[in-house]
This record gives C-alpha cells, structure tokens and sequence, in this order.
C-alpha cells in the first residue's frame, strides 16, 4: 500500500508542477536523456494503438537555422499553416483567454495597449524562448480528429516525462504558423502535417515570464459525475 500511495503522490506532484515556461536556459540536454523521455512519451495511448505521431526534435546548428528563419517568415507575413486556427473564442473561454494573457503580461510588466512589446513577447515563440530544444508534432495527411485527439495525449506524456526528469516545456500553436518552412528547413515528407511545437530545456527561473502561473477551473465547471 505504501509504495501505491508514494506513486500517486510523485504523479501529483509531477502533474501539478508542470507549467508553460517561456524563459530556457541554454544548457543542452544529453542525447542519452533525451532519448528515455522520447521513450517515456511513447507509452501514450492511442486509437487501435496505431501511435500516429511524428515527432522531429530539433537541437544544435538545425535548431539555430531555425531560429533564424521562423522569425523572418513572420515579418513577412508568409503564414502557412496545416490546420484552421481561428483563435476566437466566446463567453467562459474567452474569459479564460483574457485573463491567461492578462496574467502572462502582468508578469512581464507590459501594459495592455503596449502594441508593440505585446507583439515582440509573441515574436519570441518563434525563437523558441531561446530553449535548446524544440519538439514538432506531425500527423497524416489522411487522418482527423481522434489520430490528433491521440497526439494531445502524446504531447502530455511528454510534458510529464520532461517535467518529472527536472525540465521544462511550452506546447505552442504558433509554431505550427510556418508549416512549410519547417518542412523546407527540416526536409520533411509534404504529407505530414503540422499540429504544434513544444520548446524545452532547463526553465531560467529569473525570466519574468515564468512568475506567470494560470490556474484551473474549479472541478464543478468541468467535470460531472453520473451515479
């Protein structure tokens, strides 16, 4: 009993200390680490087990190719992207949406009508918050919503496996903004398409961004349970 009870206080802890981080130390992590988390991740369940992720992890010279060639793309406006982002969303949501920004920005002491700063925060996920290491998950071209309701569960595993190995991530949608150019740069075959990117690394704890911590609806808002 005693072993089961330290197992669900370790996820607890775990689950509860994994956090968007959007500030990296540039320390690499060694390939062997890399290669176990990558393996923990895999554990994740899927549909019929088919595992439909795709998943490029880009460090060293090709990470700083990229990180060079994102931000380009962006001021030239040359979007492209695999899926439908609307970014809209209405009551609760956008409530959430707010106060998630209002949060964030809080902490890196930038006004609401400051434009500009508000636009130079967003460049930065397409340098990836200056992580070592960044994480771009793909899917068939033939497959839907459940192989990518699959990839979401993937991703979480990840983010856990990072986080209980001492580490740190950002799963972010911009990052599937340049779809083309990932593939371009990467030599990625054209039918796999581009869901999101996570940054990871070490989290640079002075960063002001990571004093931003959002928290959760209550269990009520969310969750009912049938008897």
């Amino acid at each position: 009993m005693s072993d089961k009870i330290d197992s669900a206080q370790a996820f607890e802890q775990i689950a509860r200390a994994r956090h968007s981080v959007r500030g990296f130390k540039n320390d690499a992590i060694p390939q062997q680490q890399l290669e176990n988390i990558f393996e923990l991740a895999q554990t994740a369940p899927s549909n019929c087990n088919t595992q439909p992720w795709h998943v490029h992890v880009v460090s060293g010279d090709k990470l700083e190719v990229l990180r060079k060639e994102l931000p380009q793309v962006l001021t030239r406006g040359e979007f492209s992207m695999d899926f439908p982002y609307a970014g809209k969303y209405q009551g609760l949501y956008k409530e959430r949406q707010y106060d998630a920004a209002n949060q964030l920005y809080t902490a890196m002491a930038i006004e609401r009508a400051d434009r500009a700063k508000r636009d130079d925060a967003f460049a930065r996920n397409f340098t990836f918050f200056d992580a070592p290491h960044v994480a771009f998950l793909f899917i068939d071209e033939e497959f839907g919503v459940r192989e990518a309701a699959d990839i979401g569960m993937y991703a979480q595993n990840l983010m856990l496996a990072l986080t209980a190995n001492g580490l740190a991530s950002c799963p972010q949608t911009a990052l599937s903004f340049n779809a083309d150019k990932v593939r371009e740069l990467l030599d990625i075959d054209k039918q796999q398409k581009l869901l999101f990117g996570l940054s990871f690394g070490y989290e640079d704890s002075e960063h002001p961004a990571n004093r931003c911590r959002v928290g959760r609806a209550k269990l009520s808002e969310t969750t009912c349970f049938h008897n």
